[in-house]
């Protein structure tokens, strides 16, 4: 600190020195946000975040703070003990193994319900009772086979994920260096061999060869060394442990051959496996990070800072200091903090990376706002209403990792298979180099090494998770959310799709469509009187009436009495002394009984009729309003060979009108909750393989009942959904796109896995009898790998529907 410079903060009643006015602000912050027991469990300077990450149980029991979970650990809403759900980031994950192991060991913990592992984003969802077991005891049992368990902070893990990259660049570095002189070396080496050498120069090119190849062992491949020895301590082999053996044993020889001045040397060899396995490592890497994009774009976008109203003045906090109940002040352009409720004002809201929809919003005062939109037009004051690992984004996220985490029965079938092969290469290498002892003695080394390596099954284990990832990521960009992960195999084997009517294939916003007076007033008139009966109302044919601005029946409040409604019919009122009825034309016409009823002017249910004393006044027809792409949808499925079937609680003859315009051959209206589960149920003991398309809360039984359902949820609460899958956006198009995307998702997973498969069983003999040099094995293994990967990346791409 430069002399004459004083940064203190007093924490705890005693001046702390600081090291520069950053940490100054920062602890500042910490002790005015009454966070300053953070400082009580201090005992010495800390480090960087990318660097410090708590080991012991002592050091994590600061995870069990609540202020300190608030941003990674949410409430599942479970009534059994006190259940909660964290978001955490996983180092030390190589392979599918490391993702097992994780799982199982977690999944013995008391009071665990349960835990899923991301292995494409390092990522695990942790479901457990706090009252059992406290977090900091999860996450030292993380700790303690090999792995380091932190919580999941999008703007932190963007660092972390480059120094990641970083660290496996300058050891791939190192290797790919370090290879190129010992490769020169062994030419000189091969040309003595063949051309005779004196036998100092010999010692002395073995001896620098070792001293090239020391560094490339023990840094650049340590990872898997590492691997290797959590495998044995679990006594769990995975894919590292092959590798490891014949790194480790090929330098080790080569040591000892060239300490003793005997034998052969097989640095080349060890450099080149070092070499092209960490490039097939350090590529996935960086293909895996891009798979994760979508998701860390998504929550990025949330601000560092939110304007919160205190006393009618703005101040601006932390948006992790957010509350439920604050208000807080968006400005055009500025991104919207957290979930809330418009409180004041009205602008456009753009909902672009929640729903793939480009074409902003309208909100305005007492309609919910999602935190990570963008304002565009009008300040708007907003009251939060759920926040950090509460909010839609955090949730959007956690079902994102569960359905990427979620095996479905191949990848579950391969993962076992991998586990199995790893355990039985190890056995048939040990006997290959025995048979080789006795046939070749100096061939016999190499050729376990070569068997080892080309072996590994790394493709077998990457052949599912990389496609379902790819495709999962594709399909939430576009506003299609898949939370489970049996609903990309599900969707590939649909035969039938059924769709509830309203709030589905229409939009369920009732809209006024037609005024038909009966009396010699103007529509507008009509509309004024119809509005002012209206406007307290909180029945859906209620909003019809209202005009954008204001309603314009309250110019006639002043002259009447307040309106009421009777449920079932309709509502009524008095205006300048006649008594008025806005409802179900038979209740209406009532007002004057020695009139006949009118003749309803088209289906009943759409029309509703405006009565006073002296009789009918007009008609008003009502219309749910089509999704304006629902035709193409259905008729896209039909051609994807789907059947259609409409299934709704709508008891009107609008349900047989919209199945007809639609060209829906099978409509079922007015049917009960217990009605729709029942005829999914037929269709599956028929053998049709069901998929629900419906509300993500009124139709939850019959969501529950399908094999693959879908919920819309663009204005549900998301963490109540139970479905496979949640349309975020009004797009239908993407249902089709989804199925058609399912179906490549499964042919991918098929060439992907038939590829893996092949490979192992042709190079396995062929290794086995000395055909495949230890370089060939590593670029063969490393390519393997990486072709599963691009071959997954195919299924990233899904057609906008904007």
């Amino acid at each position: 600190m430069p002399r004459g410079v004083d940064f203190t903060v007093e924490i705890a009643g005693a001046k702390r020195p600081m090291c520069c006015p950053g940490c100054q602000a920062v602890a500042e912050t910490i002790v005015g946000q009454g966070l300053g027991a953070y400082y009580e469990r201090r005992d010495a300077p800390g480090t960087s975040p990318a660097e410090r990450i708590p080991e012991s149980l002592a050091e994590l029991r600061i995870f069990d703070d609540p202020r300190v979970q608030q941003g990674f650990v949410s409430e599942t809403g479970d009534s059994e003990g006190d259940t909660r759900r964290a978001s955490l980031a996983i180092e030390g994950i190589t392979c599918a193994a490391c993702a097992w192991l994780i799982e199982r060991n977690l999944g013995r913990q008391p009071g665990v319900r349960e835990v899923s592992v991301n292995l494409t984003s390092h990522r695990a969802q942790l479901t457990w009772d706090a009252a059992q077991t406290p977090l900091s005891a999860l996450l030292e049992c993380v700790s303690e086979i090999g792995y380091r368990a932190r919580p999941y902070e999008p703007d932190r893990q963007e660092a972390l994920l480059r120094g990641e990259e970083r660290r496996a660049l300058r050891r791939l570095g190192v290797a790919g260096l370090g290879m190129m002189q010992v490769m020169t070396f062994a030419v000189a080496l091969y040309a003595g061999a063949l051309e005779g050498m004196e036998d100092r120069y010999r010692d002395f090119l073995r001896w620098v060869s070792l001293l090239v190849a020391t560094p490339i062992v023990l840094y650049a491949a340590r990872p898997f060394f590492a691997g290797a020895v959590r495998d044995l301590r679990a006594r769990q082999p995975g894919m590292d442990l092959p590798v490891a053996i014949a790194i480790g044993a090929a330098y080790l020889a080569s040591a000892w051959a060239t300490v003793m001045r005997t034998g052969e040397v097989y640095f080349d060899s060890v450099c080149m496996f070092t070499f092209f396995l960490g490039l097939g490592r350090y590529l996935e890497m960086r293909v895996r990070h891009r798979s994760d994009t979508q998701a860390r774009r998504m929550l990025s976008r949330l601000p560092q800072t939110a304007r919160r109203l205190v006393g009618g003045e703005e101040e601006m906090v932390p948006t992790r200091a957010l509350e439920t109940g604050d208000l807080v002040v968006v400005r055009p352009g500025e991104t919207i903090p957290a979930d809330g409720v418009v409180r004041e004002g009205a602008s456009s809201v753009s909902e672009a990376l929640l729903t793939g929809e480009d074409f902003p919003r309208t909100r305005g005062a007492g309609e919910r706002v999602i935190g990570g939109s963008q304002n565009i037009e009008s300040p708007i004051v907003v009251e939060v209403t759920r926040s950090g690992a509460n909010s839609t984004l955090a949730t959007i996220l956690a079902l994102l990792d569960r359905a990427q985490a979620e095996k479905p029965p191949v990848a579950r079938l391969a993962d076992r298979v991998a586990h199995y092969f790893v355990a039985g290469v190890l056995v048939i290498a040990a006997g290959v180099g025995l048979a080789w002892y006795f046939v070749a003695p100096d061939q016999a080394f190499w050729v376990v090494l070569s068997l080892l390596v080309v072996t590994c099954p790394c493709a077998l284990s990457l052949a599912t998770p990389a496609a379902l990832a790819a495709a999962t990521n594709g399909l939430a960009a576009s506003g299609l959310l898949v939370t489970r992960g049996h609903t990309l195999e599900g969707l590939a084997r649909a035969t039938h799709m059924v769709f509830d009517k309203t709030g589905t294939l229409t939009r369920g916003e009732i809209r006024l469509s037609e005024i038909r007076p009966l009396r010699a007033l103007s529509q507008q008139e009509l509309l004024a009187v119809a509005s002012w009966l209206e406007h307290r109302s909180e029945h859906p044919i209620a909003r019809a009436f209202a005009v954008e601005g204001e309603t314009p029946g309250q110019a006639l409040s002043a002259e009447a009495t307040s309106p009421h409604s009777l449920p079932g019919h309709g509502v009524e009122g008095e205006l300048r002394g006649v008594r008025h009825r806005l409802g179900a034309p038979a209740w209406a016409i009532e007002l004057c009984p020695d009139l006949p009823p009118p003749t309803v002017p088209g289906p009943e249910g759409r029309w509703i009729l405006l009565t006073d004393d002296a009789g009918p006044l007009a008609w008003f027809g009502l219309r749910d309003e089509l999704r304006a792409d629902a035709p193409a949808v259905v008729e896209e499925l039909g051609e994807l060979g789907i059947e259609v079937e409409l299934l709704s609680g709508d008891a009107s003859p609008s349900v047989t009108r919209l199945a007809g315009e639609l060209g829906i051959a099978h409509a079922i209206a007015g049917a009960t909750p217990e009605q729709k589960v029942e005829h999914v149920s037929r269709l599956q003991r028929e053998g049709a393989l069901a998929v629900m398309v419906g509300d993500g809360i009124n139709d939850a039984p019959v969501l529950a009942r399908a094999q693959i359902s879908i919920a819309m949820g663009g204005g549900s609460d998301l963490a109540r959904i139970s479905a496979d899958a949640v349309l975020l956006g009004d797009h239908l198009g993407v249902l089709s796109d989804a199925v058609r995307l399912a179906r490549k998702t499964r042919r991918i997973v098929r060439q992907n896995l038939a590829w893996a498969l092949l490979y192992n069983a042709t190079v396995l003999p062929l290794a086995a009898l000395g055909y495949i040099a230890p370089y060939m094995a590593a670029i063969g293994m490393s390519a393997s790998s990486l072709l599963v990967v691009a071959n997954a990346l195919r299924l990233g791409e899904v057609r906008s529907r904007s």
